[in-house]
């Protein structure tokens, strides 16, 4: 009868204490865990205009006035891509290197890209002048900005965007807990919704912001993240000036348009608002701009003297609401909105 193999001892000494292999430290550049590819880019999830917050299930935060940017963050390279999927990298050093930072996890991180004023307001129209975005030619210029990020899409060879919201934002606040810098956690304010929106209206902020605990990411305007402003702002498109009668190379107005499916409808006039430099500027561009064929660009039945402009200038205007004739009421102008910032034009159809 054949004799049955030795079996090896489990240790060479029975004595000795159990140890495990020894882990090879990781090499960036070869990801142990890369499972879920990364994605060049993503459409961000739009939050859907509510005039008053639900009871529940949302968590609440300061809506940022700025512009929505995601972070990518790879091995070799950071970019900071904007709503129109362009590299703004080269003008937001100070994101870029904060960015470098948190590496050398690969993620995705969503935010606002903003500026702030002397009483810690994020402030739209400063965010434009840093950028050169003031009524000249777009310009390349830097800006120190910082990122408000308030969403985590993907994280070390992980797509998180089916995870539901709670837990992404558990994955944000581990990563950004202590290493804040230019990129900093927009935080969810534990309060009852409408007293925020309150207390944010006294303090001269935008509004709030609410996303659903339970949501995974979707891109577009889903209604599982919400925003409640304190003044209504929206982007419309510039069709033309009403000249100064008192100032040289100046205006009295801005005539603004809205879409009404593939048309432009007028929506009002905008006069407040403006700083002197802003307007020289902004004047000199719009005459480049001179409209030359017979009909204007939109429908138009007033008396004023106007200067019709070619429709290609977006501009980001504060308003109280809507007249009784479908008009802008206390409308005020903030500042030029970049192409490349994707800004969403508002459509006749969404206004109440």
């Amino acid at each position: 009868m054949t004799k049955p193999p030795k079996s090896k001892p489990l240790l060479r000494d029975t004595d000795a204490p159990v140890r495990s292999r020894p882990r090879r430290k990781r090499v960036p550049e070869q990801p142990a865990l890369a499972f879920d590819p990364m994605p060049d880019r993503v459409e961000p999830t739009l939050a859907l205009l509510k005039q008053r917050p639900p009871a529940d299930g949302y968590a609440w935060e300061i809506k940022w006035d700025g512009y929505r940017v995601h972070v990518h963050i790879e091995h070799s390279r950071v970019r900071v891509i904007t709503r129109g999927g362009h590299d703004w990298s080269h003008r937001f050093p100070a994101i870029v290197e904060a960015a470098e930072k948190l590496g050398p996890a690969t993620m995705i991180l969503d935010g606002e890209a903003v500026m702030f004023d002397d009483q810690g307001r994020s402030d739209f129209n400063l965010l434009q002048a840093s950028l050169g975005a003031n009524g000249k030619a777009q310009g390349n210029l830097i800006s120190p900005a910082v990122m408000m990020a308030f969403d985590l899409l993907y994280f070390d060879g992980h797509d998180l965007r089916g995870v539901e919201y709670s837990s992404r934002r558990h994955l944000l606040e581990n990563l950004l807990t202590g290493n804040e810098s230019a990129i900093r956690l927009s935080e969810v304010i534990d309060a009852d919704a409408v007293t925020l929106l309150e207390h944010a209206c006294q303090f001269g902020l935008e509004g709030i912001v609410g996303k659903s605990w339970d949501s995974a990411y979707r891109s577009g305007r889903t209604g599982d993240w919400i925003k409640c402003k304190c003044v209504q702002s929206e982007a419309f498109v510039i069709v033309g000036y009403e000249p100064s009668a008192s100032l040289t190379g100046a205006f009295a107005s801005l005539l603004m348009a809205a879409y009404s499916g593939d048309k432009l409808e007028y929506v009002g006039s905008v006069g407040t608002g403006f700083k002197q430099s802003q307007m020289t500027n902004l004047r000199a561009t719009l005459d480049k701009l001179a409209w030359k064929r017979k009909r204007p660009p939109v429908d138009y039945d007033g008396t004023r003297k106007v200067v019709w402009v070619q429709p290609t200038l977006i501009a980001e205007v504060e308003f109280r609401a809507w007249t009784s004739d479908q008009k802008l009421r206390h409308p005020s102008y903030k500042g030029l909105r970049d192409r490349q910032d994707n800004a969403d034009v508002y459509r006749i159809g969404n206004r109440s």
